[in-house]
């Protein structure tokens, strides 16, 4: 029997809820596919902050680079909104853990169901069928890293300071990830900048034209970044991996997650730099927030956090089938037309983030 350690930072707001359903589709998957996964839970965020006097204790920092991967809930809310920026969950914790696992290539899916393409904001006509969208964006450089980066005055006033900043070695290995997942897909990348302003886009494009010719098989197509916001509105299903520096892809992440519906439904993954015989060490969480406005109500959609589990079993653990298994399920309990409140349509039936776990938990 194979046996992992896994991390759980259910973190603040609904993170708890939605952690409590994966960790119940989890149990099944062990059962089926002869696993153990043996879990660890630790504060993070808010919570930590309130516990222990800040966002990523120490402890929880020991617990996370003593386990294969990190299954993450999400952190934050208005409670802590007063604090200094640097101090805030988000801010304090998630960042921290990026850098110090090395976690550079983050892998967000903006995948559409046909069943519920209802819930995207744009025309019936454009989303009809459903489409499947993979953002790979670079998180550990670009504008969030570089440095000098503050706020200062200058005759008078303040002035604001950020650097961007890439090496060629940052943009060449994202570049392979994203055209290793094409492979897999439907081999295309589309590849995002800003070259026509930026020396950093000049770099980007020309290192990733680079990187192209070592997978004829996979198409690669340049796209700016506002012409890309306008092209993923008007065809989505036209891009199939979508290629981004940090900044640049945090926006179209967020943009393509809108367009496919709810972000309740929207998993992620954060891969870093350390390989392991079964895949990468990861963090792996849902897309969206704390959700505190329906945090303890027991309506939160907890597929994400379920999705990012099965993400977590393929990307970190080498376990295909087991991730297989789970995303298969969510589409059947799709199909039966069971819906929390985010998704819901008349003649479905509503239900809440139990009643939603449990029903993919059976359907494995």
């Amino acid at each position: 029997m194979k046996a992992f350690k896994i991390a759980v930072l259910a973190g603040d707001g609904i993170g708890p809820e939605v952690m409590a359903e994966a960790r119940r589709v989890l149990s099944v998957v062990e059962k089926k596919f002869a696993l153990r996964l043996d879990f660890e839970e630790a504060r993070v965020g808010g919570i930590a902050i309130d516990v222990d006097g800040r966002a990523l204790p120490a402890e929880t920092l020991r617990v996370c680079e003593e386990a294969d991967a990190i299954l993450f809930g999400s952190v934050g809310g208005p409670k802590w909104e007063g604090l200094p920026p640097n101090e805030q969950p988000e801010r304090a914790a998630l960042l921290p853990l990026r850098k110090h696992f090395g976690l550079f290539a983050n892998l967000r899916p903006a995948l559409c169901f046909p069943k519920l393409t209802h819930a995207s904001p744009v025309k019936e006509s454009i989303v009809a069928g459903g489409f499947d969208v993979l953002c790979v964006r670079e998180l550990t450089g670009g504008l969030y890293f570089g440095q000098p980066k503050s706020i200062r005055e200058e005759g008078g006033e303040l002035v604001a300071v950020d650097t961007m900043v890439y090496r060629q070695g940052e943009i060449e290995r994202i570049a392979h990830v994203a055209f290793k997942a094409a492979q897999g897909r439907r081999k295309l990348v589309t590849s995002i900048d800003k070259a026509n302003v930026l020396e950093n886009g000049v770099l980007w494009r020309r290192t990733v034209t680079e990187i192209a010719k070592q997978y004829p098989d996979v198409k690669l197509q340049h796209l700016y970044v506002d012409n890309a916001a306008m092209q993923l509105i008007r065809n989505p299903k036209g891009f199939d991996v979508v290629l981004a520096e940090n900044l640049f892809g945090d926006i179209l992440s967020d943009e393509m997650a809108m367009i496919a519906g709810s972000l309740g439904m929207l998993p992620s993954a954060s891969l870093g730099l350390k390989e392991t015989s079964t895949g990468r060490f990861g963090l792996f969480e849902p897309s969206g927030g704390t959700a505190p406005d329906i945090a303890g109500k027991g309506i939160a959609n907890p597929i994400a956090q379920i999705l990012s589990a099965a993400m977590m079993l393929r990307y970190a653990l080498g376990e295909a089938a087991a991730a297989d298994a789970i995303e298969a399920a969510v589409v059947r309990v799709i199909d039966q037309g069971l819906r929390t409140g985010d998704i819901w349509s008349e003649g479905c039936r509503r239900v809440g983030t139990c009643e939603m776990g449990e029903a993919v938990a059976a359907a494995i």
